[in-house]
């Protein structure tokens, strides 16, 4: 598809991110199966669920880890539905992983120079977002704390630069006082004008505090897909599509 602008050829705004009638997976193991989800420019969209529902395997799909068995998927009118993941991330994607995959033995500005692409995020601003990393510059990966490796692993993926940016589960296996200094900085990211995000995260509070659309996963589908305001007032709603509501 050709694109002109922020619109296609027929004037229709062009979507940051579409999935369209995905089925993904692993080899021939399909995980994924159905999966409609467009993203506006600028939109937060969080994404909950159980465990092992197809959170992550979504994410890594859209990045190209994963098996593209049927269906399309777009990033900002162009289709990489067969493009490696370095095109995609070259292309506009960026990810903030579950497992932080921090570099150990390189230092924290080497961590984020080898992901430095040009645009308007700079080292400056994302040691103005997470003050610790500007204090420990010279520190290697591995001698950074857990909190501190997932506030690099966020400022790591912001410069690159992203149009849409994937951040799964950023605040698991932290002490609340760290959780509370990385929702600060999510909805500073919030903020940011053109920015796409899908939250993947456990916290439902947090999830549905942090975007106004929530998309709800079981068994590898979209069950729900509306307003975050919805599943807040209604907890039995809420904990029938996810089970126990999180904290």
């Amino acid at each position: 598809m050709k694109v002109s602008g922020n619109k296609a050829p027929d004037g229709v705004p062009v979507k940051a991110l579409d999935l369209a009638g995905v089925h993904a997976g692993y080899g021939r193991t399909v995980v994924l199966e159905d999966i409609d989800l467009a993203l506006d420019r600028g939109e937060r969209v969080s994404l909950i669920g159980r465990n092992g529902v197809g959170k992550t395997t979504l994410l890594g799909t859209a990045l190209g880890y994963t098996t593209l068995h049927s269906g399309r998927i777009e990033l900002s009118g162009r289709d990489i539905s067969d493009a490696r993941t370095y095109d995609r991330v070259r292309a506009g994607l960026g990810l903030v992983p579950q497992e932080r995959e921090v570099f150990p033995s390189l230092s924290v500005y080497e961590n984020l120079a080898v992901a430095r692409r040009a645009g308007g995020w700079t080292f400056e601003q994302v040691y103005e977002l997470f003050p610790q990393l500007g204090s420990r510059t010279t520190h290697k990966g591995n001698q950074l704390s857990g909190g501190e490796q997932q506030m690099l692993a966020i400022a790591r993926a912001l410069v690159g630069n992203p149009s849409v940016l994937l951040m799964d589960e950023p605040t698991e296996g932290l002490a609340p006082v760290i959780i509370e200094q990385l929702v600060d900085a999510m909805h500073t990211l919030r903020a940011q004008e053109g920015l796409t995000i899908i939250l993947v995260e456990q916290h439902t509070g947090i999830a549905l505090e942090f975007s106004d659309r929530t998309v709800v996963m079981n068994r590898g589908r979209i069950v729900y897909d509306g307003p975050s305001a919805v599943l807040a007032a209604d907890e039995p709603l809420l904990n029938s599509l996810v089970g126990v509501a999180g904290e």
